[in-house]
């Protein structure tokens, strides 16, 4: 398996060289060498298709990310899980979670990415998962221009290493996703609630979470301050079939109600 690991990274070590040079050889079309498909195993199908309205797919684009992603992977096998392209030409970057600041690291300094700017962090529940919480982040390459998004999972105890270190920006991120989510980042300088008030109780995007909360804020006369109270309802919850006046149309519209005769020939 090392063997293996060992021959894939150094053949995406020669063609890196080709691909990821410092001159933003990603969008020079100038630099690169056409590899037949039989000469190159690591090669996606080609994308086409005739279409006036549709957005046409960067193939050659798809290409290059796919065999960055190659590439992490074989430089970090230990931590890199998969690699994947979606279908809006976007490669995502699968890892373990105890790899999660290593990789993120290797992003954010490794000359041959320089993701230098983190613009989006969020999650994702998913409660019926044994690793409930999926967690991304999408990384930005001002040096080449392009775009990654770095996935791991985790659950409601497991913490994540925190990525304030690389990224100021994601003080902030982190603190949104810890309010909502309930996921803890260690080594973080201020992980406080950034959305909800210091009283709250529970986490919002949580599935397991009521939309109505446990508790509500009102302001009291007689106290003459802002009080907390668990939620109380005047009636029971009520589901209304209400139904929309667009499903009347059918009345008036000819050969619904009616069929149409057969066509004689």
């Amino acid at each position: 398996m090392y063997t293996a690991l060992s021959k894939l990274l150094r053949t995406f070590t020669i063609t890196s060289k080709r691909y990821f040079r410092t001159h933003n050889s990603l969008r020079n079309e100038e630099d690169t060498v056409k590899i037949d498909e039989k000469d190159n195993p690591f090669r996606l199908k080609p994308i086409e298709y005739e279409s006036h309205t549709l957005r046409r797919h960067d193939n050659l684009k798809r290409q290059r990310l796919y065999e960055f992603g190659l590439y992490v992977a074989a430089c970090m096998p230990k931590y890199v899980q998969k690699i994947q392209m979606q279908h809006t030409d976007e490669l995502e970057i699968l890892i373990a979670p105890e790899g999660f600041h290593p990789v993120l690291t290797f992003m954010a300094y490794h000359q041959h990415a320089c993701f230098n700017q983190c613009s989006l962090a969020t999650a994702v529940d998913v409660p019926c998962r044994e690793y409930r919480f999926e967690v991304v982040y999408n990384l930005l390459s001002l040096r080449y221009g392009e775009r990654i998004r770095v996935k791991t999972y985790t659950d409601e105890l497991t913490p994540l290493h925190s990525a304030v270190s690389l990224w100021g920006n994601c003080n902030w991120l982190e603190r949104e996703i810890y309010d909502m989510f309930g996921i803890v980042f260690t080594n973080h300088p201020d992980l406080r609630r950034i959305l909800t008030d210091y009283g709250f109780q529970g986490h919002p995007l949580r599935k397991d979470f009521p939309l109505t909360g446990y508790i509500e804020v009102r302001y009291d006369d007689e106290l003459k301050k802002i009080v907390y109270e668990p939620v109380e309802f005047a009636q029971e919850m009520r589901s209304y079939q209400l139904d929309s006046p667009w499903n009347h149309l059918r009345n008036f519209y000819e050969g619904v109600n009616c069929p149409e005769s057969e066509k004689k020939i």
